[in-house]
């Protein structure tokens, strides 16, 4: 039986990319291995040959990035935006909060670990505040463990994803 908790959850646009990464990896990054090592080869003697061993390396490196990356694919549960809850926090959720301390607002989504983003405010539901968000509702204060101690954010809105 699966697991569902140790499956990888995105969105619909976040298996695309994936899915988009993947095919670039199987069709260019893999002809232009193929093409050092050839390169590598010409160059003789493969015993002390740096370039081939380095394109080999490169190759590995390559071909266990396409073995993730079609593990994710395969094992994701992709979360449709219309099944979003605006109700409480979860998975998809635009969230609006209010630091306690400072008084700051801020917004971020509540992505799976795969699609986490914190410079376009994407965070993983399994951060510190993704954790302490979710299954919460609109109005409640979470705190949550910090480095410097604790953190307090009030939950202001939660909305779906454009």
């Amino acid at each position: 039986m699966d697991d569902v908790k140790n499956r990888p959850i995105i969105s619909a646009d976040g298996l695309a990319k994936l899915e988009q990464e993947l095919y670039f990896y199987r069709t260019v990054k893999r002809k232009e291995v193929a093409e050092q090592i050839k390169q590598a080869i010409s160059f003789g003697d493969l015993s002390e040959n740096a370039e081939y061993d380095e394109a080999k390396n490169e190759q590995s490196r390559i071909e266990g990035h396409i073995n993730y990356l079609e593990n994710t694919i395969r094992n994701a549960i992709v979360i449709d935006a219309a099944d979003v809850s605006t109700e409480i926090v979860g998975v998809g959720s635009v969230v609006k909060v209010r630091d306690a301390k400072s008084g700051n607002d801020s917004e971020f989504q509540i992505v799976g670990e795969t699609e986490s983003d914190p410079l376009e405010d994407k965070i993983s539901n399994e951060s510190p505040v993704g954790a302490a968000l979710m299954g919460q509702r609109s109005g409640a204060n979470v705190t949550f463990a910090v480095p410097d101690g604790l953190r307090t954010l009030q939950i202001l809105e939660i909305r779906r994803a454009v």
